[in-house]
């Protein structure tokens, strides 16, 4: 008997166990908008007054910028001049790379500029180079900038591979692919018999000089390697003022890029001639590039660049289609036939099309944008 009640006892227990586990287990979760998904969320009803002032609007504030900066791009002037090809001699036109590769050969070259138009100074001179990837990643990462700040961190050369260390096994500094291949071209610039001076002070960035260039790191063992790269640098001058390097240290994103070379302080004026007297020193034949001497002016929007303007002037675009599609909101004329009247009204009203309902193909008749007819307005019975 008790032995009995001992197992219903013992049998109850489970039962209940189980059923608190079972509760246990569809315990509904705690209530959430988040989870719910209904958190307050904008949805826009797209009517034709709506679509018509925003593409009108854009087109008016987008049309001016791009005029204006049309305008300011057209003012510059720019003097643009390919030197790769036209200073090899002609006896090695065949044989380029050798050319750039025999030292006893001299690399001195000489080009006439005609100014085209007035320059106004200052007038900024830009090396240009194509088909050069200073993005590639391995080229990118061949640097160390803990070296390039600090003096006392001069032998850490991890990541410059393969400019790090010389023959002996000391550090080169600065090490890495990108100051190996430092730009040595140079240019002397003369109006008849008067000397245009280059000033190349501040053409890098402020920023670079202050914080990513040391005062007190000066370079050792550059270019001292058998396969010279690019230009020396005095080991007498920091890092910090060696501006020529920390312009190239600023990798370009494209493979066509210009960098600073300096500004020239003079006013220069139409045709008048400029004599570039230049050292042809940098290799660009071993992998196919260009290179090009550019003289240009600025305006308060910079240097020559007409997209800026083109891409605001397709703010014209925007007016247009303000236009077209309020000529469709106005047209309701017989002469439509009853297929595009449809589409028409299907496009306005953001409701779904049926052959069946004559409203929407020959009447127009309920208002455009009317929140009731939306699908999540609308009764259930009604769908």
């Amino acid at each position: 008997m008790n032995s009995h009640a001992a197992g219903t006892s013992n049998g109850g227990s489970g039962d209940a166990a189980a059923g608190g586990a079972a509760r246990r287990n569809t315990r509904m979760p705690k209530y959430s908008k988040f989870t719910q998904q209904e958190l307050p969320a904008c949805k826009p009803i797209l009517t034709p007054k709506w679509v018509v002032s925003v593409f009108f609007i854009v087109g008016v504030i987008f049309v001016p910028i791009g005029v204006v900066s049309l305008l300011a791009a057209r003012d510059v002037v720019e003097i643009i001049d390919r030197y790769d090809e036209a200073c090899v001699p002609s006896n090695m036109t065949e044989n380029k790379l050798a050319y750039i590769q025999n030292e006893t050969i001299s690399k001195e070259c000489i080009r006439n500029l005609t100014v085209t138009k007035d320059m106004k100074q200052p007038i900024f001179v830009y090396y240009e180079l194509d088909n050069f990837y200073q993005n590639h990643r391995r080229y990118v990462k061949s640097r160390n900038d803990a070296q390039l700040r600090d003096a006392s961190k001069a032998n850490q050369t991890s990541a410059c591979e393969p400019e790090k260390t010389t023959a002996n096994g000391q550090p080169i500094v600065p090490c890495g692919l990108i100051a190996w291949s430092l730009f040595n071209d140079t240019y002397n610039f003369t109006r008849g018999n008067e000397n245009l001076t280059v000033d190349k002070k501040d053409i890098s960035w402020k920023s670079d000089r202050e914080h990513k260039f040391g005062k007190d790191v000066y370079p050792s063992n550059f270019q001292n390697g058998a396969l010279k790269g690019g230009a020396t640098l005095n080991p007498k001058i920091p890092l910090s003022e060696q501006e020529d390097l920390i312009v190239w240290m600023r990798t370009a994103a494209l493979p066509t890029f210009r960098k600073l070379y300096g500004r020239i302080y003079f006013d220069l004026k139409e045709n008048d001639t400029i004599t570039v007297r230049l050292n042809n020193n940098y290799n660009t034949y071993s992998f196919g590039g260009k290179k090009r001497l550019v003289l240009s002016t600025a305006t308060w929007l910079g240097g020559k660049n007409d997209f800026l303007g083109f891409m605001h002037i397709v703010g014209g675009l925007c007016i247009f289609l303000a236009f077209a599609f309020t000529l469709l909101y106005f047209s309701k004329t017989k002469d439509f036939s009853v297929l595009a009247k449809a589409s028409v009204y299907h496009y306005f009203s953001l409701t779904p099309y049926t052959s069946g309902n004559a409203n929407p193909i020959c009447g127009f008749g309920r208002k455009l944008g009317d929140h009731n007819y939306l699908s999540w307005n609308r009764h259930p019975a009604g769908r």
